[in-house]
């Protein structure tokens, strides 16, 4: 068996046989569907009534917040505008109420328009003061109508909704928010290639930092050339990853069927029965829902699978590298801090340029480019996946990554040969370039 072999299977069995790594695998995946059910407890949560009072010295207002009573449930609104206004800002002090709407008497509707205020102790959100001015708005604009004698009820009627379908060139019919899916799925690809790094990057730069403190590498390289034993860490660590996640993998689909089977159950009940209204909304959702399994079909998944694979392996690889050179040129992890930031940020570069960028061109300069850079093309390209992307740029791009991979592992080499036997000795950027050139 290889040097090469023998370092893997030391790893691979380090790894997986650590304590926390068995609790956290089994685990993880139990934490995250915990998060996520207390979220989703969360968000179905009553906020409490917050107590809005109304100063309308108008009197044209009160009532159009008054009739928000029965629909909100987070805002109730208070008329009260026989009551002065220094009580009712010494109110808003003493936080008896949530706000003040004050609407002042004027002599032309016009002016309301910029004379209208909110009064607070704290700044409400954007969403509630665009809510309060829309409910003023509609409220002058139809007072506008009646002073210029307009037919209001004919202005409404002459309003139009316009909703566009989609269609293909061969004819078939397409659905709306497609590109959203594709940029979820290209996304959530691309975010585990990223925290797979992040996690097991970090994993190989402390064994190696742990093997220095605890000076076993210097027995280790006196029969193992630096190479060897990088490359023997990064790709042990990469399999015990890769067991974690079929491990998840495995745990997550069984509690997706668990949890799709009594909802399933749950929804049968609830439809058994259902009326005519209910049956044709079920069976216009029933063919919506159709037609995105259909549109999300004819997605090149194979291609988007096989493609994970390669830019998984690649990009990791190509990170791992650094990681285990920054793991050799320190002497404990506080050190690295300095190291770390230059190789987060293309991942961190790389997601944004995903959801800024290719959600609207996918096939443009910026996404393309970013797409061959092989420090984002892990991320970048499979987010264009979806939208589909020719062959030559796939293979182009995927041997850029792992040629890099290749000459970033004789660099990087360098740096761990010199590095690993170093003690005692803060490195600097400019020290790592003269390891280079030994």
């Amino acid at each position: 068996m290889s040097i090469i072999s023998l370092i893997i299977k030391r790893e691979f069995i380090a790894k997986v046989r650590n304590k926390s790594f068995i609790v956290m695998t089994f685990l993880s995946p139990l934490l995250f569907v915990g998060i996520a059910v207390f979220v989703g407890y969360l968000s179905t949560m009553k906020a409490d009534t917050k107590l809005i009072a109304i100063h309308d010295e108008t009197g044209l207002f009160a009532n159009e917040f008054l009739s928000l009573n029965n629909k909100d449930s987070e805002y109730k609104y208070l008329d009260l505008h026989d009551i002065d206004m220094r009580f009712l800002k010494d109110s808003i002090t003493k936080e008896s109420y949530e706000g003040l709407i004050y609407i002042p008497k004027v002599n032309n509707v016009k002016e309301l328009e910029s004379k209208i205020q909110y009064v607070s102790n704290d700044s409400p959100s954007l969403s509630f003061l665009e809510n309060i001015q829309g409910i003023i708005a509609q409220k002058l604009t139809r007072e506008n109508y009646q002073k210029a004698n307009l037919d209001t009820l004919a202005i409404k009627n002459a309003a139009s909704k316009v909703a566009i379908s989609l269609a293909k060139a061969s004819g078939e019919q397409s659905v709306k928010g497609l590109n959203e899916i594709k940029i979820a799925i290209g996304g959530a690809f691309g975010y585990l290639i990223m925290m797979f790094i992040i996690i097991y990057g970090n994993m190989v730069m402390r064994s190696v930092i742990e093997e220095k403190t605890n000076r076993i590498v210097e027995i280790i390289i006196s029969s193992v050339k630096p190479f060897q034993l990088m490359m023997g860490k990064i790709i042990g660590t990469s399999l015990a990853g890769l067991l974690q996640f079929f491990i998840w993998a495995i745990i997550g689909l069984s509690l997706m069927l668990v949890a799709s089977y009594f909802l399933g159950l749950e929804t049968y009940t609830a439809q058994k029965i259902p009326s005519d209204a209910m049956q044709i909304a079920h069976q216009q959702t029933t063919s919506t829902a159709q037609m995105y399994v259909q549109e999300l079909w004819q997605l090149p998944i194979a291609t988007i699978l096989i493609s994970f694979v390669i830019y998984f392996i690649g990009g990791y690889f190509l990170y791992s590298s650094f990681y285990a050179s920054i793991g050799a040129a320190v002497d404990n992890e506080t050190d690295s801090q300095q190291f770390l930031l230059p190789i987060i940020m293309p991942l961190v570069l790389a997601v944004y340029i995903g959801f800024f960028t290719v959600i609207n061109d996918p096939h443009g300069t910026v996404a393309t480019v970013f797409s061959m850079i092989p420090l984002t093309s892990p991320i970048v390209m499979l987010m264009r996946i979806p939208f589909g992307v020719p062959w030559w740029q796939l293979l182009l791009s995927i041997s850029i990554l792992f040629g890099t991979f290749f000459f970033v592992v004789w660099f990087a080499s360098k740096i761990y040969r010199v590095g690993i036997l170093m003690y005692g000795k803060k490195p600097t950027w400019k020290e790592m370039y003269k390891w280079l050139q030994y």
